[in-house]
């Protein structure tokens, strides 16, 4: 008996030590940084969480002003970089904790140089956005500009001067029409993008050229169960509309599809930063990751001219317009369109949610309008921070729920290693006899 019993303490012992590994390998999986939050592709997984810092780069370009700065990053070392025109203004950056870069061209100069290229004909199958890291507005042209036409832009950046850079693209910009979740109407397809309300109904914010006004959507190509119809449609110019809910059976919650049967709730809502890490999500390619290059882009689709976006190292395809775009569950924006795919890669702009909330007048239920880079940390200023994204009940209940099936078996495994301290081989007794003979 008692070599049965250490025998069975032994066997007790090596599984619950063997649960509490398995358990933690699962856990160190399903976290942040996991596979369980990420997408595996040509690059391995990818974590759906950013780096986030605190917004001293945004504030410091307010307070310095267009004519002393020229826009602002996140650093390869994840500090926010302020592009700065004199020493003064560097001076005042690097005591604020940021790094200062010294540039030629305030962003005054460089609003003023995509002035004159919006004042020029439109160019179907160009683009421009400022880059703040090379100082410069980078002109693009696709494959579609002909040589003739691609000469005069390239006069006239010439004309601008220094402040222009013009390079040629592969492939051509085109909008995404035909994403999160899919909707149909007469043969094509969008994405939904986000679930919006203006207190009353409830709608979905998608891309603007995906339908006009009075556009019916379905859940399926056969029409079988409706989704809404197009009530408000912005493109071009902006692109952007509101698809009101006629089915009040379907989800309004907000929560943004990432494929897998796995959803993030959207908790805010902000402009992104320039190098800051952004997630798409739509029905064509999935989730995919990538960084944002460049803000307040221009771009002349064969359809018209819009402005104010958001470009991307996001690859996307047809069927992904109007699909969100997110960072640590903050909404940043909709699919617009781009250039390239996800075999090849390519370049994808996007209609800054901001923007489209306020002119509609509705709103993400339960998100918060936050500073311009969504991902404000709790630190101090200046310094690089991590938000864990647990600050209310739900979020805790959802952050365990993350860890999914690896707390229950490290929970049973420490169980386990506890139960063997009870187990313990009997003591044989031995029965006393008397010393005396009497």
């Amino acid at each position: 008996m008692k070599h049965m019993r250490r025998g069975v303490r032994r066997v007790v012992r090596f599984a619950a030590v063997g649960a509490l590994v398995c358990g933690g390998v699962m856990v160190s999986q399903a976290g942040p940084g996991g596979s369980a939050h990420g997408t595996t592709g040509g690059g391995g997984t990818r974590a759906l969480s950013a780096d986030r810092t605190d917004d001293v780069g945004g504030r410091l370009v307010s307070a310095l002003g267009a004519s002393r700065t020229a826009g602002n990053w996140i650093g390869a070392d994840g500090r926010p970089v302020v592009a700065v025109t004199d020493d003064t203004a560097a001076d005042e950056v690097n005591r604020a904790g940021a790094t200062a870069k010294r540039v030629r061209y305030s962003m005054a100069d460089l609003d003023s140089a995509t002035e004159k290229l919006r004042s020029a004909p439109r160019v179907a199958g160009t683009a421009w956005m400022v880059d703040p890291k090379s100082n410069q507005v980078v002109l693009v042209g696709d494959s579609t500009v002909s040589i003739a036409r691609w000469s005069k832009m390239k006069d006239l950046a010439a004309q601008v001067g220094g402040e222009v850079r013009a390079q040629r693209t592969e492939g051509s910009f085109t909008t995404r029409t035909a994403g999160a979740s899919p909707m149909f109407t007469n043969g094509s397809r969008c994405s939904a993008g986000f679930n919006v309300t203006n207190g009353q109904t409830g709608f979905i914010l998608t891309a603007g050229h995906c339908g006009p006004n009075g556009t019916p959507w379905f859940t399926d190509g056969t029409g079988s169960t409706r989704i809404g119809t197009t009530v408000q449609s912005s493109f071009p110019g902006n692109d952007f509309s509101l698809i009101r809910y006629d089915n009040a059976s379907l989800d309004q919650k907000s929560v943004v599809n990432v494929g897998g049967g796995q959803t993030v709730r959207v908790t805010g809502v902000a402009d992104p930063v320039v190098g800051q890490e952004v997630f798409r999500s739509g029905s064509t390619t999935g989730l995919r990751s990538g960084k944002v290059t460049g803000l307040n882009a221009t771009v002349n689709y064969p359809e018209g001219t819009v402005t104010g976006l958001v470009q991307t190292t996001v690859c996307a395809e047809p069927g992904d317009s109007g699909g969100p775009l997110f960072a640590q569950g903050v909404a940043l924006g909709v699919t617009s369109g781009g250039s390239g795919d996800c075999d090849r890669g390519g370049v994808t702009f996007f209609q800054p949610v901001t923007k489209a909330l306020t002119a509609l007048g509705v709103s993400i239920p339960g998100a918060k309008t936050q500073s311009p880079n969504p991902a404000i940390a709790s630190g101090s200023s200046g310094s690089p921070g991590v938000d864990d994204g647990v600050s209310t009940l739900d979020d805790v209940v959802a952050y365990a729920q993350n860890f999914g099936p690896g707390l229950v078996v490290i929970v049973v495994g420490f169980v386990g290693l506890l139960s063997t301290l009870t187990i313990r081989p009997r003591r044989r007794r031995y029965r006393g006899y008397s010393t005396g003979w009497g």
